[in-house]
């Protein structure tokens, strides 16, 4: 195990109990939960998205706006 590896732990350690400035490990935890949820959110926002494109595109065979009842 590496000098930097123990002195990386012992730092985290360190915030985590409020001796140091920084953020802690549940809220870097929480902060990647976070990112990762954005990145699936933006993901399905864009397929979404281009569903609504392609739909755009079809037109009615009557050539009306309305649906019809």
């Amino acid at each position: 195990m590496s000098d930097q590896t123990i002195y990386v732990w012992r730092r985290q350690h360190l915030i985590d109990t409020g001796q140091l400035p920084g953020t802690n490990s549940s809220d870097l935890f929480e902060l990647a939960a976070a990112r990762k949820r954005i990145a699936e959110l933006e993901a399905e926002l864009a397929i979404h998205r281009r569903a609504a494109e392609l739909l755009g595109e079809v037109t009615s065979p009557k050539g009306g706006s309305k649906p019809s009842v």
